[in-house]
């Protein structure tokens, strides 16, 4: 994840144990040293909707592999047992489960942060009071584009007014919420119309996420952006940024998230000196993708991934093994992930960004070249830009 804002603010940098304390860089298994990671779990596969870029396959009923209450509030004590210090509830649409204000009060009694991520169908007033008075710290809620492009992506009609009056529901109970929209051919030239909506909504943060081909997503890996329509989605969000931060205005975050390049884009983009000093520290605090290591996926049938996107493999199952156990056993396929620098190919492992990138999106390029070590595709970077020269490596996955 790649705060933007964070970035090109003019503030001190400020503490944060999850992405910019100065050893989070260096720790292995989990946020910093004595902390887990941030666990993404897909706590059902049911979904009222049928977006096409679903990443974990949802459908329209429940499955009989689904963790039962008591196996998920066993999963949780053994995740508070390593100090993690995040839980993101997603799905399918996490609302949908009948027992799921009964999980959150109970991550929330083990001390552990719990955020949630819902398409917001299902945010009455009631539930949007109900998530504000069990402690949800943030509510992020999918939308990809103006009215007809989010509905068509979310095979929903209306989806988008849904959208509307979940935040509405959200901000009348003081509920803090957000936007996730995923950028794709058919709704990158709508971001301005987004960032609009956020300025009119006064909403307070807004994730933009880059297509990763992974689940249905799979089945759209044409709809991936070109490296020019990357860099205009960027500059969009660049120059939004800035503006925002010099004329202090109410100020939002925005961020960006599964493609570490915005942030070696960002400083290369900077022309104040001092700035891009600052930016290049944050960068090298961030560590880049940290797949693995700083976060962790659990599904509904509890098997562990490496992160939310890389289904392609399973780590272990928490029916079989803790939670702890898989993270912090032998697992060859981990530790060699832990320490990908030594293993990625390409463009990649010839950049002189790749203490800060630390090779991009695994999951990409193995859903985009079969190939978990190959170059991330959506590296949008020429080879000027990192340092390489075309005889300096090998497209080994071609």
């Amino acid at each position: 994840m790649i705060d933007l804002t964070k970035l090109l603010s003019k503030t001190d940098i400020e503490k944060d144990c999850i992405r910019y304390s100065k050893d989070c860089s260096k720790a292995k298994s989990g946020v910093r040293k004595g902390m887990g990671p941030v666990v993404v779990w897909n706590i059902t596969n049911i979904c009222n909707f049928k977006c096409k870029h679903c990443y974990s396959n949802a459908v329209s009923y429940k499955s009989e592999e689904e963790l039962s209450t008591k196996e998920v509030k066993k999963v949780i004590d053994d995740l508070a047992s390593i100090n993690v210090p995040v839980i993101l509830l997603s799905g399918g649409e996490p609302l949908m489960r009948n027992d799921i204000f009964e999980i959150i009060k109970y991550i929330k009694y083990k001390g552990i942060r719990v955020s949630l991520s819902t398409n917001g169908s299902l945010i009455t007033q009631d539930t949007a009071r109900i998530l504000k008075d069990l402690g949800i710290g943030y509510v992020g809620i999918s939308l990809d584009g103006t009215s007809k492009t989010n509905d068509y992506f979310r095979g929903v009609n209306g989806a988008y007014d849904r959208v509307v009056n979940a935040i509405k529901n959200c901000k009348e109970v003081d509920q803090k919420v957000g936007l996730r929209f995923t950028i794709q051919k058919k709704n990158y030239k709508e971001v301005k119309d987004i960032l609009k909506l956020v300025d009119e909504m006064d909403i307070p943060r807004i994730c933009f996420y880059h297509l990763v081909p992974s689940g249905r997503g799979q089945s759209i890996i044409d709809d991936m952006l070109s490296h020019d329509e990357i860099k205009y989605v960027i500059d969009v969000l660049y120059y939004y940024v800035k503006n925002m931060v010099n004329e202090n205005k109410n100020i939002k975050e925005i961020l960006t998230v599964a493609n570490f390049t915005d942030g070696v884009y960002v400083y290369l983009k900077e022309k104040d000196a001092n700035q891009k000093e600052r930016i290049l520290e944050l960068l090298k605090r961030n560590g880049g993708n940290r797949s693995g290591s700083a976060i962790a996926n659990i599904d509904y049938r509890g098997n562990v991934y490496p992160d939310q996107f890389f289904k392609s493999h399973i780590l272990g199952n928490v029916k079989e093994n803790s939670f702890s156990e898989i993270w912090n056993g032998e697992n060859i396929f981990l530790s060699e992930l832990r320490n990908k620098k030594e293993k990625v190919k390409g463009r990649c492992k010839s950049c002189k960004y790749l203490d800060i990138c630390k090779g991009n999106l695994r999951a990409r390029a193995y859903g985009y070249y079969g190939d978990i070590w190959a170059e991330d595709p959506s590296c949008y970077l020429t080879d000027k830009e990192i340092g390489v020269k075309n005889n300096d490596y090998i497209m080994e996955h071609d």
